[in-house]
Formats: C-alpha cells, structure tokens, sequence
C-alpha cells in the first residue's frame, strides 16, 4: 500500500512540474513575442514574467531529481550491461547486486551530503535572485530525489534478490492498447 502511494505520488510530481514548466515557458515567450505587436503593448507590458526562467529551471532540476529514482523503479535509467551480460549467472548475478547497492552508497552519500547542504542553507537568509523564495527550498530536491534514488536502488536489489529479475521497459508497450487480438483492420488483410 506505502509503495503504491510513493510510486504514484512520484508520477504525479514528475508530471505537474513538467505541465506546470512547459506551460510557463509557453506563456513566456508567447508574452515576450506578443509584446512587439504595437496594440498588445500597452496591455501585455505591465506584466512582468521575469520569474518564469528560474522557476522553470528550478523545476526541471526537481523532475531530473525524482525522474532519475522513477528511472531505477521502472529500469528506465541508463546502463552499460554489455560485459554484465556476458558473465555466467553466479558472477553476472554478484556484479549485478554489487551494482544496485554501490547506486544505493552512493545516493545515499549525496543524500546526506545535500541534507547537511540544505541545513546550512536553513541557517540563513538566502533567497533566490527573482522569486524570492529561501535558497534552501531550491536545494531540497538534492536531499530528498537521492534519498528516494537510494530507496529505488535498494528495493530493485531486493526484488533482484527474490527474483532474479530487474525491472526493464518495454518500449513496444503502450498502457490501455492490449496485443493480444490484432487490430480489425490486421484481421481483414491476413485473411
């Protein structure tokens, strides 16, 4: 039940701020351009969208943070698994494991490592340059993305463990179409 819940809560926080970024960028150069047509001055000038940048960078580093644990989940994230392959099933099975916890240290040293950044942070008044908003805020998605990275890695070793299997996507897959019966327009040219 906990796992449902973090998994679809990490999809809808990946998707609203790659919406919410896409759309902002969209209004702001629509506004930037909008500005030289000489009757929408008047109008579009006093709105300022001299945030929208940052906030849209801002966003995207958070979408990169919990893409990269959404990325493990689902063994979309990159890998080299060519030698990996080529190795019989103990010493493939070994390096493999070795792999998924050595992804868990290390995300979870920059987890701690980001979490003592943000502390400090905290301890201040910083504030980013055009929003205004605590510096610290910014620098949560470090602490927080690696240590759900870190989570990520430990829960696919876990079910490698069990299982023997990784997670892995299928790029031919597309939710909600079932293969299972051809299409009506497959059906009529094979017969």
């Amino acid at each position: 039940m906990f796992l449902k819940i973090l998994d679809r809560l990490e999809e809808i926080l990946i998707a609203t701020l790659m919406a919410l970024a896409t759309l902002i960028i969209f209004i702001a150069v629509a506004h930037r351009y909008l500005l030289g047509v000489s009757w929408l001055y008047p109008i579009l000038f006093p709105i300022n969208l001299s945030w929208a940048q940052e906030l849209c960078i801002y966003m995207f580093v958070w979408v990169a943070k919990f893409g990269a644990a959404y990325g493990v989940r689902t063994g979309i994230h990159v890998g080299v698994d060519v030698v990996v392959n080529q190795l019989n099933p103990p010493w493939r099975n070994i390096v493999i494991t070795f792999g998924l916890l050595c992804g868990a240290f290390f995300t979870f040293v920059i987890g701690t490592m980001g979490a003592k950044f943000v502390y400090g942070l905290m301890q201040t008044d910083q504030v980013s340059p055009d929003l205004e908003i605590p510096s610290w805020f910014v620098y949560l998605c470090i602490p927080l993305g690696s240590y759900l990275m870190c989570f990520r890695f430990l829960q696919v070793a876990y079910s490698y463990w069990r299982t023997g299997e990784l997670p892995h996507h299928d790029h031919s897959h597309v939710e909600g179409i079932d293969l299972d019966e051809p299409p009506p327009a497959v059906r009529g040219v094979a017969q």
